[in-house]
């Protein structure tokens, strides 16, 4: 792998970055099921009148596509992490080539090269 070790250090310490920012949104409305990564979307209770409850609904309804798209994120994440402790990260998961250093920068999480 082209990656000396101080670009490594520094995309390591992005993903972690991330990996905090990501959990502290979902934490924001959803908590963890105990699995890594993966979150369960509350509802909130604002009251019991009609209206009241189809806020609550919006509301959930919003937060289950935020949810999806964070945990799909911390998903990339996770596994950017778990490829550098294997010392495969930064190689194309289509092509087995390696990610150029300028996407991983970009985009530390990458699976695929563009």
């Amino acid at each position: 792998m082209s990656l000396d070790t101080t670009v490594l250090a520094e995309l390591k310490a992005k993903l972690l970055e991330e990996k905090s920012h990501l959990e502290a949104e979902l934490s924001r409305f959803a908590k963890s099921t105990g699995t890594e990564g993966a979150y369960e979307t509350q509802i909130e209770n604002i009251g019991t009148d009609p209206e009241e409850n189809a806020t609550e609904v919006e509301g959930y309804v919003n937060n289950l596509a935020l949810e999806s798209n964070l945990e799909s994120q911390l998903k990339d994440t996770n596994a950017a992490l778990e490829k550098m402790e294997q010392g495969t990260y930064g190689i194309c998961e289509n092509t087995g080539k390696e990610i150029s250093v300028d996407r991983l920068k970009a985009y530390p999480a990458a699976r695929t090269a563009i």
